[in-house]
């Protein structure tokens, strides 16, 4: 596993009962995750200094309850990476701080080549990719079909001080704009996609992992430069092995372009404890 260890913003305080206590910042935060299925809390006097909780609804979604006085929205940083935070509905707070070691690998590799690298970001949310892509040098394409994620992405790349970088910043829905990529012959030295398990797009557009995901890397291959650089695949969808997303790297990628291909659990640690939380998957292939 992948571990992301690299924190001083954000750390795992505690997880117990269906919860993380967790410090984003100054904030503390408790929310649920479905990997902690132990009871037993490791610092139980740590529980008792909490900003905001999200409660989960039995009939689907859930609010938050604010415990102390908390700001709107804050800033947190990774290294030479400042990100906005806010807590959103269904939990969220705009981050998932354990892609920092998918982070620290992109950047590592661009920061390699001698040459400028273009790379497309799919289902890319608040931009935790782009900022570290831009950050390394690469002109990004940042794609997603919300509005306001998009607009929050850009907000992560003006406190990274990043606004000057080249991003195009494009709504709309991936399989469209990938199509609409093939036929003006533009392609990427690298990609990035970040899929989630079930989604609509900017026009009611229907996407499921299971059905749409093989489709969408095949179709992404046709926009891959004769030097592509990588191709990383997240995934957060339950149920799902790190060897699924391998062996479509495989039957895809790696058939046209021969490199390593890798996959595994990224997690996080827990302080001053060696128990780790694991929070998603990846596939990569590399040149």
């Amino acid at each position: 596993m992948n571990i992301a260890n690299n924190w001083k913003d954000y750390e795992i305080l505690d997880m117990a009962n269906g919860e993380k206590l967790e410090r984003w910042g100054e904030v503390i935060l408790v929310r649920p995750d479905p990997q902690i299925i132990w009871k037993q809390k490791s610092f139980p006097k740590k529980w008792n200094h909490v900003n905001a909780k999200y409660h989960r609804s039995t009939s689907g979604g859930g609010n938050w309850e604010y415990e102390k006085s908390m700001p709107q929205s804050w800033q947190i940083q990774y290294k030479d990476l400042s990100f906005q935070i806010k807590p959103m509905g269904f939990k969220h707070t705009g981050l998932f701080p354990e892609q920092a070691v998918n982070w620290d690998w992109m950047i590592e590799k661009i920061k390699k080549e001698n040459r400028t690298i273009k790379v497309l970001n799919l289902f890319a949310y608040t931009g935790g990719a782009t900022v570290a892509c831009s950050y390394a040098g690469a002109e990004v394409c940042h794609v997603d079909s919300s509005k306001g994620m998009v607009t929050w992405a850009k907000e992560n790349l003006q406190v990274s001080e990043l606004k000057q970088r080249p991003v195009r910043f494009i709504v709309d829905d991936v399989f469209k704009f990938v199509n609409r990529e093939i036929r003006r012959k533009n392609t990427y030295d690298a990609i990035i996609m970040d899929p989630p398990s079930y989604g609509r797009g900017t026009n009611g557009e229907v996407w499921k992992f299971e059905e749409n995901l093989p489709e969408l890397v095949e179709l992404c291959s046709k926009v891959l430069s004769e030097r592509p650089l990588f191709f990383l695949i997240n995934s957060y969808t339950t149920g799902i092995s790190s060897t699924v997303l391998e062996n479509i790297l495989n039957l895809t990628i790696n058939k046209k372009n021969k490199g390593k291909v890798s996959c595994g659990e990224i997690g996080l640690p827990m302080t001053g404890s060696s128990l780790v939380l694991p929070c998603g998957i990846y596939g990569r292939w590399e040149a």
